[in-house]
């Protein structure tokens, strides 16, 4: 598995170290999920954790289209994965999900969300979240930093599991 994660940069402006952090976030799940078989990306490895990398994966795509659609953008953009009587169902129902499917439109919701940050004028422009208070890009931009690295954590554990493989 070779590494082709972009390096954030050493030195820049605020949105672009934000920016660059979070694209190496995403980047860094994508490297947790790289040449497995779609069983193992459905296998629930570290019992009794239901978690899966595909459930992970459709997690992300959920929130990327939480935080930067709803709650940046102000759009409405229904769940994909969940419905208020299944709030789990992103990470559940993956035993016959379609893999694909859930790279392709986690890659959407990202590239979605580079949209809509490039569109944003300033790091200080709010939008309003689900429980209605005002947060700001630069907020969302840490969030998800934090959000990605969280659960990259738990795809560490979940790889090293499925075949051994350890590593940042």
């Amino acid at each position: 598995m070779t590494d082709q994660r972009p390096e954030p940069p050493d030195q820049g402006d605020e949105r672009t170290i934000l920016t660059s952090f979070l694209d190496w976030q995403r980047a860094t799940l994508a490297y947790k999920c790289a040449g497995l078989d779609h069983a193992q990306l459905r296998e629930r490895a570290v019992p009794p954790s239901n978690l899966t990398l595909l459930g992970l994966v459709r997690h992300m795509a959920e929130v990327e289209r939480g935080w930067f659609q709803r709650t940046l953008a102000g759009t409405d953009a229904p769940p994909i994965y969940y419905t208020e009587a299944d709030r789990d169902g992103d990470f559940d129902h993956v035993e016959t999900a379609d893999v694909d499917e859930a790279f392709a439109t986690w890659q959407a919701q990202c590239e979605r969300s580079r949209e809509i940050v490039a569109g944003t004028p300033t790091l200080d422009a709010t939008g309003r979240n689900r429980h209605g208070r005002e947060v700001s890009l630069r907020w969302i931009l840490t969030h998800m930093i934090e959000e990605y690295a969280r659960h990259n954590g738990h795809a560490d554990l979940l790889r090293e599991r499925l075949d051994g493989t350890v590593g940042e």
